[in-house]
């Protein structure tokens, strides 16, 4: 039987796609086992260099300053972003205030640190963690209401009618009937804001004000590779992969089961 030759030259595009997209990983993942310090030349399999990267200060402290960035700009995008895609079904929006509520998503990265910094700088407010939090929430709510929204597709509201029907108040109706329903999407969109802030450096770096007390996990190893590439670095940016594929992968499946 004879191969398909549309089918040979589809599955051949397909593989030269994924060595393009993937072939850079799996070499950065190999060279954090290099034994050399050289940052190409393969010398023998060591892990000294995580042993390293454990042990500079620098970096567990850029470490420390991004988890409380995400886990605090998450809560709040979270929030607002569940609120506000409520808010958005309830009200059925015209598409030029859908448009803006996912605005952020669409805007460039450096757009919005720019606008950012100027609004900043307009109420003359001081730059720290604080600004980098409030910058990701910006840029995570329009995320968060999107993948929650996609909840709200497939929500039966006839639920909540039978709640109040049943003498529940609105607020113990969202909190016993609404939220639970609504919880696997939430979760999914708190998963990708947590990822997107942990990955997220040109607004970082551009509310982040001076010093090394505002310098978050990405903006360390962009002052890092200034001076070359080290297995050191290819450790941490392996370290960085590997939990930002847990947390999509953890967040895809949540939203399947949304869906």
């Amino acid at each position: 039987m004879r191969a398909d030759p549309v089918k040979t030259w589809l599955t051949a595009h397909l593989g030269l796609v994924y060595l393009f997209l993937y072939g850079p990983i799996v070499v950065l993942v190999v060279l954090s086992f290099n034994a050399s310090g050289l940052p190409t030349a393969w010398t023998g399999f060591s892990t000294d260099w995580y042993a390293k990267l454990i042990q500079n200060e620098a970096i567990l402290a850029s470490v420390r300053n991004s988890l409380i960035v995400a886990f605090s700009s998450t809560a709040i995008s979270t929030v607002i972003g569940t609120l506000l895609a409520m808010g958005l079904e309830e009200g059925r929006p015209s598409g030029a205030l859908e448009a803006l509520v996912t605005a952020p998503m669409i805007i460039p990265d450096i757009v919005l640190a720019i606008a950012l910094l100027s609004f900043y700088t307009l109420l003359h407010m001081t730059l720290g963690l604080h600004s980098i939090i409030l910058s990701h929430a910006v840029f995570n709510i329009a995320f968060v209401c999107t993948v929650v929204r996609t909840r709200f597709k497939h929500f039966d509201r006839s639920i909540i009618e039978a709640s109040i029907d049943l003498g529940a108040g609105e607020f113990t109706t969202f909190r016993r009937v609404t939220l639970p329903v609504i919880a696997p999407g939430v979760i999914a969109a708190a998963l990708l804001s947590f990822t997107l802030s942990i990955d997220e450096f040109i607004i970082a770096y551009f509310t982040a004000g001076a010093g090394r007390a505002s310098t978050t996990f990405p903006m360390q190893i962009y002052s890092m590779i200034r001076f070359g590439v080290t297995p050191e670095i290819n450790a941490a940016a392996t370290i960085v992969m590997g939990v930002s594929f847990m947390l999509v992968f953890l967040s895809q499946r949540l939203s399947r089961e949304v869906e």
